[in-house]
């Protein structure tokens, strides 16, 4: 008798046969990804010359995430499912709502009411893709994920199209705010409105770019079976740490010189920085 509840067995993967539990050696192996990305995600928040909780929040459902899909991948039932759909949850809307106020600006109230938005959104987003292509047209469980990505592009690109607007307003001499600021308080400006943004506008387009081919990989698992038996579901985590670790970088960055070393390691690593905010 097959096991029924949440133990029953799901088959989503081209390089799953049976039920054992290293039916997909390749897809579960490769979940180690995301604690590679979540240790170096830690390396540069112990550098840091503050304690960023938030940020250390999101380094441990970091791993967390590889630790779901490694349970999903070798059990592959109802229970491990959800041990590998929380975890991702959790990091998009908490990744979110960290975004929301250390990058745009938000206080609390905003902030949780635009991730309220976001979640609303993406919750009736596959219904929307079933009527407009047919319920058919799944790309193997991928349409949920297209949310997040279009979240990266747009929070990403309206970082760096804010950054772009503050360096025109700099470098306009017959701007008031410029005349009225000396040498000091323009190149401070110019890190906080200019480089800080562009930075992590920057970092969250690429892994906007990078998790639009991961989607790629993801939903062609199962149509290229016959030419790839293991499929091509292990590239969809390998390129996903690497888009949770641009995340965790942008949220990482920090004004001033010894923070971006603490991401970028140099001599100058363990030079003192400014405290960050309690965003």
């Amino acid at each position: 008798m097959e096991p029924r509840g949440w133990c029953t067995p799901i088959d989503l993967y081209c390089e799953r046969a049976d039920a054992s539990f290293w039916a997909e050696p390749v897809n579960a192996l490769s979940n180690g990804a995301f604690l590679v990305a979540a240790g170096l995600a830690f390396v540069a928040w112990r550098r840091l010359p503050e304690r960023d909780w938030p940020a250390a929040s999101l380094i441990g459902v970091t791993a967390s995430v590889g630790i779901g899909s490694f349970l999903f991948h070798t059990f592959a039932n109802r229970w491990s499912l959800l041990a590998d759909v929380i975890p991702i949850a959790i990091f998009i809307y908490g990744f979110f709502l960290l975004a929301m106020r250390r990058f745009l600006g938000l206080g609390l109230v905003g902030g949780i009411v635009a991730t309220g938005a976001f979640l609303a959104a993406s919750a009736g987003f596959p219904r929307l893709w079933a009527a407009l292509f047919g319920p058919e047209a799944t790309l193997n469980g991928s349409v949920g994920y297209f949310p997040a990505a279009l979240a990266l592009i747009g929070v990403g690109g309206l970082l760096v199209l804010m950054a772009g607007r503050e360096e025109r307003v700099l470098a306009n001499r017959k701007n008031r705010s410029w005349g009225g600021l000396d040498e000091t308080a323009r190149a401070a400006r110019h890190e906080t409105g200019v480089a800080l943004p562009h930075a992590r506008g920057t970092l969250l387009l690429v892994a906007a770019a990078v998790f639009a081919t991961s989607l790629v990989f993801r939903s062609v698992d199962q149509a290229v079976c016959d030419l790839v038996p293991i499929g091509t579901h292990f590239l969809w985590h390998a390129l996903n740490a690497l888009v949770l670790f641009l995340c965790l970088r942008a949220a990482l960055l920090r004004e001033g010189d010894a923070a971006r070393a603490a991401l970028t390691p140099s001599p100058r690593a363990g030079a003192p920085g400014p405290a960050a905010g309690s965003r």
